[in-house]
């Protein structure tokens, strides 16, 4: 079973992109969230990726973030096994045009097996991250008003950069 705090599980298909990932690991932290952090491939292992995504919900888990590049299908192939939220970001790879294979296998999910697909790269580790803040503050007071605070903070540094212009 998850602990208290493990309530997002941030799901790679290859240590080669813990880089980028761990902008998303560490957003979440800075919310107070230790996520459960896993590489699995949904073409190498699809069955232990079949056995967390048909366990997650009942090992605490509320929420995942699957992170792949190339042919990306992570995201759908968890998405197909659980009913949580499941939050793609696609990733660059070196043989890859851009991450656009990446953003495209993330983000054409067919009717019924949604995958909220974010921005490629870093940019998309931490809003992936963001967005599941937002998901879990629904529910939890106090990460709502770790959300608010953060979202304050952000204005407030575009003022201070506006007035220093």
């Amino acid at each position: 079973m998850a602990e208290k705090n493990k309530i997002v599980a941030v799901v790679m298909g290859s240590d080669s992109d813990m880089p980028v990932m761990k902008a998303c690991i560490d957003k979440l932290k800075d919310f107070g969230i230790d996520p459960v952090v896993r590489i699995i491939s949904a073409h190498r292992t699809p069955d232990i990726a079949a056995d967390f995504a048909d366990n997650a919900a009942k090992n605490g888990i509320k929420v995942i973030i699957a992170a792949a590049g190339m042919a990306a299908h992570l995201a759908g192939a968890l998405a197909a096994r659980t009913t949580l939220p499941i939050i793609g970001v696609p990733l660059c790879a070196s043989e890859s045009p851009a991450g656009i294979d990446a953003l495209l296998s993330t983000v054409q999910m067919p009717p019924g097996v949604p995958v909220a697909s974010m921005a490629i790269g870093k940019a998309g580790a931490i809003n992936a991250a963001v967005f599941a803040v937002q998901i879990l503050a629904l529910a939890d007071e106090k990460i709502a008003a770790k959300l608010a605070d953060f979202r304050k903070a952000q204005r407030q540094k575009v003022i201070e950069k506006d007035s220093a212009v």
